[in-house]
């Protein structure tokens, strides 16, 4: 036990002998140990041995992914002056109130003698050693070419909009110090980004994985047997619990890198200054009942390049008929849309007259479905393959919906119906493939 330090010779006591030794500890000797990372942590949220630059750690919601993250971080600047950290989140907001401001961001893990300045107008932490990191948003890959680190924290990788650009520029700075590195904390999905990672695992890339259970302890009292009860058995709790990494479902209509290569950052502007989109559509797909499914809201626009342009998920979750029109008012407002395109299968006139109590002068058009979701979306998904639809940014939930309809029929999930990715297809066979179809259309 020579080459341990005194906090892991104290860990390696038995648990009487542990206990004697805490209880005689005076006030600094119990702070020091109230932060002591190697102490507190659960094995896996220590990094792993060997040579790797990549450290990917991949687990179920809860599992300690942020704090393994922020301590990972900390050890690094505290023990490196000259280290130069990236700090990455999905967006420079999530990077801020969850990497450095959250309950297990940086500023919240670190000891009060050795604290880092954040000065937030800047995007940057200092330590009192010198050590810097610089705060970045995946949603702007371009703000990462340039800079040079020595290490980086990418936090939700799973979830960023132009992942791999980002990911890419990021890396392409990783050029200071003898050996940069980067941790990856994410909850895993099957993008890309993250199989190509996973693929990588024993060369230069190592891989931890874990479930939301083996953080019990630190989780409120049954919340981890409500979720195994309500998700425990379905393709959802298997990746947001279990840390599953599911692969793309056979025979489905979308993949996760044919709507990787639809997302752009921007709709693009009219060659001649126009307007951006010459028609803005929202699909609606109404749940049934007010405590059955989400109702799907989809606004869709007309690009001048003759694409359509996917632009905003408004979706609500068991919301009343007053709630979720409501809610495709406001969206029909913000997005100035010229078309509100309802299934009417369940309640045509309920539909119209609570679309038509929210907002009177709502262009509506009912539509009535006579085949399934997935047979409907099949032509939309052929839009999709002949480049011809675009995403404005993420939209996980409606995507991952649209990565479970199977051709030839059916649905895998997420959930128990593809309500958003339904409310997708009908803005989408309005605007580009007008009255074809199965769609039997009539104006309001």
């Amino acid at each position: 036990m020579g080459g341990m330090s005194d906090f892991e010779r104290l860990a390696a006591l038995p648990d009487a002998a542990r206990e004697r030794v805490l209880a005689g500890l005076n006030g600094a000797a119990a702070q020091a140990l109230e932060h002591d990372w190697e102490w507190l942590a659960r094995p896996e949220q220590l990094a792993p041995e060997g040579s790797w630059r990549i450290w990917l750690m991949m687990a179920g919601r809860g599992f300690g992914k942020t704090r393994a993250g922020a301590e990972w971080v900390r050890r690094i600047a505290e023990n490196d002056s000259a280290a130069r950290i990236a700090l990455v989140g999905a967006t420079l907001g999530e990077a801020r109130s969850v990497m450095v401001e959250g309950p297990s961001g940086l500023l919240s893990i670190a000891p009060w003698w050795n604290r880092p300045i954040f000065s937030p107008a800047l995007r940057r932490l200092v330590w009192p050693n010198g050590a810097m990191a610089l705060l970045f948003g995946a949603a702007d890959p371009e703000s990462l070419r340039g800079p040079q680190f020595s290490h980086g924290w990418a936090d939700e990788i799973a979830k960023w909009p132009l992942g791999e650009a980002a990911w890419d520029n990021m890396m392409m700075g990783m050029r200071l110090g003898r050996a940069p590195q980067v941790m990856a904390t994410t909850t895993p999905r099957p993008v890309p980004l993250v199989r190509g990672l996973v693929a990588r695992d024993g060369a230069d890339v190592a891989v931890t994985r874990g479930r939301t259970a083996d953080n019990v302890v630190n989780l409120a009292e049954g919340f981890v047997a409500a979720m195994e009860q309500s998700y425990g058995a379905t393709r959802l709790g298997r990746q947001e619990l279990d840390g599953e990494l599911i692969e793309e479902v056979e025979g489905a209509l979308w993949n996760r890198e044919l709507l990787e290569r639809c997302r752009v950052a921007h709709v693009p502007g009219g060659g001649d200054g126009g307007a951006l989109l010459s028609r803005v559509v929202i699909g609606v797909d109404p749940p049934a009942s007010v405590h059955g499914d989400a109702c799907g809201i989809v606004v869709a626009g007309m690009g001048g390049d003759g694409r359509a342009y996917v632009i905003a998920d408004a979706s609500v979750e068991k919301a009343s008929p007053e709630s979720w029109a409501r809610a495709v008012a406001q969206a029909a407002a913000l997005h100035g849309a010229d078309r509100v395109v309802a299934e009417a299968n369940n309640g045509g006139a309920m539909v119209e007259s609570v679309l038509r109590a929210a907002e009177a002068a709502l262009p509506v058009r009912l539509v009535h479905a006579s085949r399934g979701k997935a047979a409907r979306a099949e032509p939309v998904a052929a839009l999709y393959e002949a480049g011809r639809v675009r995403h404005r940014g993420a939209f996980w939930a409606l995507e991952d919906e649209m990565c479970g309809l199977i051709a030839g029929g059916g649905y895998v999930g997420p959930g128990r119906s593809p309500d958003r990715a339904d409310a997708l297809v009908w803005a989408l066979t309005e605007l580009m493939l007008g009255r074809r179809g199965d769609a039997r259309v009539r104006a309001v």
